[in-house]
């Protein structure tokens, strides 16, 4: 197979669906995770807080996408705790490096720099832009690793 008909199947409809899963599951997840982090004392204890907002509405949104993407983007046959926990580790290891790279990259740089915007203060304001860019990374490894790992065609 060469490469233009290896990227063809790359993005083929279960990209599509996934996006579309995805962007369901992004509204859901990112609303939880700011309401989580905002409105609560949770903007209070800097990258801790940062951490414990996204990591609970990670959770929660991810149990919804491991239904929506079993059944609905990949179709996946498979029974039992196999594909359960192969969605759950891909999952922490998507979260760890995306958030792992985001909040100490933007944290480091916002502080440095002095960056902020709508009247945040610095550390504020980089927990938030930290979340945004941890979700934009843990969707494409998510993908990646959801399509070829968690719920990988039988050959």
């Amino acid at each position: 197979m060469n490469f233009k008909e290896k990227l063809k199947n790359f993005f083929d409809i279960k990209f599509l669906k996934f996006i579309l899963v995805g962007i369901l599951n992004t509204l859901v997840g990112t609303g939880l995770q700011f309401v989580i982090y905002n409105l609560t004392a949770l903007n209070t204890m800097g990258d801790t807080g940062t951490w414990v907002a996204s990591g609970v509405s990670y959770f929660l949104a991810s149990i919804m996408s491991y239904f929506l993407n079993k059944y609905f983007t990949f179709k996946n046959k498979e029974k039992g705790w196999k594909p359960i926990a192969r969605f759950a580790i891909n999952i922490a290891v998507c979260y760890a490096i995306a958030y792992g790279l985001a909040i100490p990259g933007t944290s480091y740089i916002c502080t440095s720099m002095n960056i902020t915007m709508f009247g945040w203060d610095v550390p504020t304001f980089a927990a938030n832009l930290s979340m945004v860019i941890g979700s934009c990374l843990f969707v494409a490894l998510n993908y990646v690793g959801q399509r070829f790992f968690a719920f990988k065609e039988k050959k």
